[in-house]
């Protein structure tokens, strides 16, 4: 076998980069800062996939929060326009209530009108006719 720069022979399975990085047999001691960095390694992945998976999940709830608080405002809206709607026909009947003493104010309105029409015009006839017996008064 030829060896290469920096290999060298494991005794179990023949040329490795280095026993204690290499060795997979479960009798090999392990280098013990190797398995320290490993677990630490495997530790931060797993809390870096932990986080990765909250992130989406923090979303979620902030979106299930979201679609409550719009439950609840559609929930208001709908009892607003539920309250609009009842007042409206309420006055509505009301209306109908008044309609024949709105009339009745039209028409009186429309006689006072033409009350006020023939007011003006026996003022101005009286004036005339006053005009008229001042002036047959003078002549005598």
């Amino acid at each position: 076998m030829e060896e290469c720069a920096g290999v060298t022979d494991s005794p179990k399975k023949g040329p490795t980069l280095s026993t204690s990085t290499s060795s997979f047999e479960a009798l090999d001691p392990h280098d013990p800062n190797l398995s320290r960095l490993a677990t630490k390694m495997f530790q931060k992945t797993g809390d870096f996939i932990s986080s990765e998976l909250t992130g989406p999940l923090e979303d979620y709830k902030l979106l299930e929060n979201m679609n409550r608080a719009t439950i609840s405002k559609y929930s208001d809206m709908q009892q607003i326009t539920e309250n609009l709607s009842a007042s409206t026909a309420e006055l509505n009947v009301k209306l109908e209530e008044l309609m024949p003493y709105l009339q009745q104010i039209d028409e009186i309105d429309a006689t006072v009108t033409k009350i006020e029409v023939a007011a003006y015009k026996l003022d101005a006839y009286t004036q005339q006719l006053e005009a008229k017996f001042k002036s047959l008064t003078q002549k005598k």
